[in-house]
């Protein structure tokens, strides 16, 4: 196991970098001692955890109690590298079930501060069992809806890394910190350094975040406000509809290619937020609580055509994801990445607050076609969100899923599949609006049946015109009339019950 360095913080420092001034209440489990050099009789055994004590000032590798954090309250456990290693032990797993049990008693999450090298191999089997005793700790924890958030620092390698860091719901890493089940001493000689550090698991998605240390205690702030335990919470408020700098959603271009102003239209609910979900607000404040910049510019006519609707759709100038979130929220959380060891740009997840204050899970589609990652990391979010009672927010934005060699290797199918039932199993209301294209399935799988509302400048086909034309062995000069013979434009998705309102 690796020698613990001088400038690793030490468990109780890592503690009060959190908690500050709030303290920190330490908890110790019942005591039961260990035989003489434990459970093996390995020899020395005994001498080496008094020294270890005696460097260290602790008993064992983690400790734990009851803090504050920020203004929230939460268990927290931290891991004592200097002592061997912050190696885990029997009475490491006792000290850590006694961690879990303690939030679940006071339904209070919990925030680990890992750093560990692994198992104690002094305790040889009776040492390596203590990873299914933290799984089972942590299982019930995540039943009772109860958050785990989990900050991994330097070293956090082995068992530790496999249970309580990757296994928790949240993950957020110190810069540089060595993260891995492979250790240093027991990896390849040839192996990427890269690979085992936090930046490289956070760009290979098994790491949300990496946070400086001065950042910390916001981040963990933050997140713990977000996740909660939380009761009853209303559903996401439909977003309000966002033009271009001021403006009105660009004129679209007509069937025969040129501008033109688009008629003014009526449509089902334009406008009117009509059946939205409840505590919605369709097309009023936002997350920050400052006008959009549809509120300085007259409101935007309907599209006449299908073919105005695609086109509107696909304008580079119309607002994508990125402009709704930041309008929508006053914090925003991302999850990064599908715990398999892809990402997807094209798709945003994770959690944000509302300028009230309010809690809301975030899907957003970005206008690319949606990976496999992507859609696996929709599903983490929502299943996440239902099991912590957060409401959910998706933004459908999308031409389709990616439909390359590529894609289908990394089981795009199975990956849309499991986002359709993420969805349809969520408890916590689903909120849908489609701010852009919305095409066919790829873009169904995250959309909210009897909760979809859309934009003015969107559109949702079973397929897209010209796919539709090719396949009838149409001429592309008849794209428009297929267009207008799927039914796609927005005024038409309200007619058909797909969507329940027009926003904008």
């Amino acid at each position: 196991m690796p020698d613990a360095g001088p400038d690793r913080a030490t468990a109780r420092k890592a503690i009060a970098l959190l908690t500050g001034a709030a303290g920190f209440t330490e908890h110790r489990p019942p005591p039961s001692p260990l035989p003489p050099d434990g459970p093996l009789g390995w020899a020395g055994y005994d001498a080496a955890r008094e020294r270890a004590s005696a460097r260290t000032g602790e008993e064992e590798s983690v400790l734990y109690g009851t803090g504050v954090v920020g203004d929230r309250a939460c268990v927290l456990l931290s891991f004592e590298f200097g002592f061997l290693g912050g190696s885990l032990g029997r009475q490491t797993g006792d000290r850590l079930a006694a961690a879990y049990e303690l939030a679940l008693a006071r339904r209070l999450p919990l925030v680990a501060l890992v750093a560990t090298g692994g198992s104690r191999m002094q305790e040889g089997m009776i040492a390596l069992t203590q990873l299914q005793r933290v799984a089972a700790a942590s299982v019930r924890l995540r039943a009772a809806g109860l958050p785990q958030i989990a900050v991994v620092r330097d070293p956090t390698t082995g068992g530790g890394w496999a249970t309580v860091g990757a296994g928790a719901d949240v993950v957020l890493a110190l810069p540089g910190a060595q993260v891995g089940f492979a250790g240093s001493r027991v990896r390849p000689p040839d192996a990427d350094p890269y690979a085992y550090s936090a930046e490289g698991q956070f760009e290979a998605g098994q790491v949300d975040a990496v946070v400086p240390a001065d950042e910390l205690t916001a981040a963990v702030t933050h997140w713990l406000r977000a996740l909660g335990p939380h009761e009853d919470l209303p559903a996401a408020p439909v977003p309000r509809a966002l033009s271009v700098a001021g403006a009105p959603v660009p004129r679209a271009l007509s069937a025969g290619g040129t501008e033109s102003a688009a008629g003014a239209g009526t449509g089902a609910g334009a406008g009117t937020g009509a059946g939205a979900a409840k505590g919605s607000g369709a097309g009023t404040g936002s997350g920050a609580g400052t006008p959009s910049a549809a509120d300085s510019g007259p409101a935007v006519p309907l599209p006449e055509t299908g073919r105005e609707a695609v086109a509107r759709a696909r304008d580079p100038r119309r607002p994508r994801a990125e402009a709704y979130l930041a309008d929508y929220f006053a914090v925003r959380l991302p999850l990064h990445g599908d715990r398999s060891g892809s990402t997807d740009p094209g798709l945003l997840c994770g959690f944000g607050l509302r300028g009230d204050g309010q809690p809301v899970a975030y899907v957003a589609q970005c206008g690319t076609p949606t990976r496999p990652a992507g859609y696996r990391a929709a599903a983490r979010t929502i299943r996440l969100a239902d099991r912590l009672g957060v409401p959910v927010l998706t933004l459908v934005d999308t031409p389709g899923a990616a439909n390359d060699a590529e894609a289908e290797r990394a089981g795009v199918g199975a990956a849309i599949a499991d986002t359709f039932a993420a969805v349809a199993a969520a408890r916590v209301p689903v909120t849908t609006l489609v701010i852009g294209e919305g095409g066919s399935g790829g873009a169904l799988a995250l959309a909210a049946p009897d909760n979809t509302h859309v934009t003015v400048d969107s559109y949702f086909s079973v397929i897209a015109p010209e796919l539709a034309a090719a396949i009838l062995k149409r001429p592309p000069s008849e794209t428009g009339a297929t267009a207008d013979q799927l039914r796609l434009r927005p005024q038409d998705l309200v007619d058909l019950g797909f969507a329940r309102s027009i926003v904008g």
